[in-house]
């Protein structure tokens, strides 16, 4: 996880594309200078970048059902749970599953979970657009193939 370059998905664990689900890990890193102003003595992972990472999972699903052809940018945030702490050197799982798509967006269900116990939860709407250059799909594709996600992912899962 680079939090300075709100790189927070370490790795795709699993991704199903028939069944419209992915799985990610994120290791909260042990030391960053976010964690010296949240907060001083007691480092938390700010609740902002729990929702940003169940977004960047969700995100890296409708990349690979849209076969890097179109892009996801984060557009709503519906019914945010923060349900505990999030610590440096901890892991994070995320699952999120695709509910719809159509008309240019989609929504998803996200959940994020520490040692199986659930620690953040969120819908999630995502806006399918376009790559704005074909720098940044080549980014996007380098990047997807460094965590672990196919970009030659077959349709039918």
């Amino acid at each position: 996880m680079r939090l300075e370059y709100f790189q927070l998905i370490d790795r795709i664990v699993d991704l199903n594309l028939a069944d419209r689900n992915i799985s990610s890990v994120a290791t909260v890193p042990t030391t960053n200078p976010i964690f010296e102003g949240h907060f001083p003595g007691f480092p938390l992972m700010p609740g902002v970048l729990l929702i940003e990472a169940m977004a960047q999972t969700a995100g890296w699903l409708v990349l690979a059902r849209h076969e890097f052809k179109r892009m996801a940018i984060l557009c709503a945030v519906r019914d945010a749970r923060l349900r505990t702490f999030v610590t440096p050197g901890q892991q994070l799982s995320i699952k999120a599953h695709l509910k719809h798509e159509g008309s240019g967006y989609t929504v998803l269900e996200a959940k994020g979970s520490v040692e199986g116990n659930s620690v953040c939860e969120a819908t999630v709407m995502l806006r399918v657009v376009d790559f704005p250059n074909a720098e940044m799909r080549s980014h996007m594709r380098a990047y997807a193939a460094q965590i672990g996600l196919s970009v030659e992912t077959p349709v039918d899962g």
